[in-house]
């Protein structure tokens, strides 16, 4: 569970609504069916990724392997099909060190139930619901107003 400091800077200068906790169990999963976002948003088609080939080396490790209505569907190249290690798992991209990551929720992705990582809310449901809850209440009247309005 994270302390006061780490919520304050997780939640007000980071931004952020997540923490991931847990580890990988490398079963390979999360280098199958991947979807990329750009700065345009989610890749539809082949012309835009050969184009972001060019800009990072990220994008020469995927291969398409389908598409559906939210974009082009990859699979990392670097994904050992019997073992289901990364082959340069030493040397793999930051976007693979930090996986996974908040975005992957707010693009309406989730984690399989198996995955060895959670992402637990920062600020828990029941505190927020508390913090609610307490602005909605009517605020106590103070001693002088209880006393005029008994006159």
């Amino acid at each position: 569970m994270l302390n006061k400091f780490q919520k304050f800077y997780y939640s007000k200068i980071l931004g952020k609504k997540y923490y991931r906790t847990g580890h990988c169990l490398g079963c390979g999963r999360c280098c199958k069916k991947i979807y990329v976002k750009h700065a345009k948003g989610i890749i539809q088609d082949e012309k835009e990724f050969e184009q972001l080939k060019y800009q990072h080396r990220f994008y020469t490790y995927l291969k398409v392997i389908g598409k559906d209505e939210t974009g082009l569907i990859f699979e990392c190249t670097n994904l050992d099909p019997e073992t289901h290690k990364c082959k340069i798992h030493k040397t793999r991209p930051g976007i693979c060190r930090r996986y996974p990551q908040e975005e992957l929720f707010s693009m309406g992705g989730s984690l399989s139930e198996d995955c060895g990582y959670k992402m637990e809310p920062i600020i828990p449901f029941s505190e927020v619901f508390l913090t609610i809850q307490k602005k909605s209440q009517p605020k106590k009247k103070n001693f002088w107003e209880r006393l005029l309005k008994n006159k």
